[in-house]
């Protein structure tokens, strides 16, 4: 591992990488930049926080994955959805969603009411699985989410997640019903996603604390659907013989439990720019 090349390309480039981090059996070998001092847009890795709280709220026996997402949204909404729409929502659970075999959504919601207008796209056939990525299976996941533990999902984060992980108040986004956005608008620092990546290393362990059971880890960090990729779990992509959390511009958290390592970081760049992944692999993967 030459961790030192790998941030002589990053400064040689100019690539707009706030901070990595390197961690292997736990213990944190490597770190560049800002890794603890700013928090940073993670856009769509807030996903995998999304699949956490699912996750923990499964393992404590508010939802079930296997159940429609219908059964777990709010009434009002349901009842204001026309029969037809209702009847072609009755395969999708919650699973299916945290796995985007659903097709037929835009990118995301918009409009007065994200919720309403979810709910409202014409999806055509809702029985055949196919990989079709957007922000609206994580927001209805996070509404879900909610509404089974009865509170926000913030607090419901802050008691069973952040503050356990030493995580201090991340920034989140909300929709204008109110809701955890759940597909983005969270910013972390380099170090708080580290340690999210750690917990789901460990199996759902993290300093001696049950966050997620192993069964629930083993399923979410699987590949659940497969797509050009390599493979989906529930909000986590197949990487190699592990897997990562992305999000949009460069905000990466790759995790190999084989080797029992971790490597963060957090960028900006919205070009394509695969060597950035490419010196990663070199570097610091061999």
């Amino acid at each position: 591992m030459d961790f030192q090349a790998f941030v002589n390309d990053i400064q040689t480039n100019r690539w707009n990488v706030f901070g990595a981090e390197v961690y292997q059996g736990g213990k944190l070998l490597h770190h560049f930049g800002d890794t603890t001092s700013h928090r940073h847009p993670i856009y769509s890795a807030t996903k995998t926080v999304t699949s956490i709280a699912a996750g923990m709220a499964q393992d404590e026996g508010h939802i079930d994955l296997n159940r429609c997402i219908l059964d777990y949204l709010p009434e009002i909404a349901v009842s204001a959805m026309p029969d037809a729409q209702r009847n072609a929502y009755r395969p999708i659970t919650l699973k299916r969603l945290m796995t985007m075999s659903v097709a037929g959504y835009p990118f995301r919601a918009e409009g007065a009411s994200w919720l309403a207008a979810a709910l409202s796209y014409p999806l055509k056939d809702t029985q055949q699985r196919v990989f079709d990525y957007s922000n609206i299976p994580a927001y209805l996941v996070g509404v879900a989410v909610a509404r089974a533990v009865d509170e926000s999902l913030e607090s419901y984060l802050e008691r069973k997640l952040f503050r356990p992980l030493g995580i201090v108040h991340p920034i989140t986004a909300h929709c204008p019903d109110g809701y955890f956005y759940g597909a983005s608008g969270m910013e972390l620092t380099v170090h708080d996603l580290s340690q999210i990546g750690l917990m789901l290393m460990h199996s759902g362990e993290y300093a001696g604390q049950r966050i997620l059971s192993e069964s629930y880890v083993r399923q979410a960090t699987a590949v659940q659907q497969m797509n050009r990729e390599g493979g989906y779990g529930y909000f986590l992509w197949k990487y190699r013989n592990g897997f990562s959390i992305n999000g949009k511009w460069k905000q990466k958290c790759y995790v190999l439990p084989k080797e029992g390592l971790v490597i963060t970081y957090l960028a900006h760049i919205e070009e394509d720019c695969p060597e950035l992944k490419e010196s990663m692999e070199k570097h610091i993967l061999g």
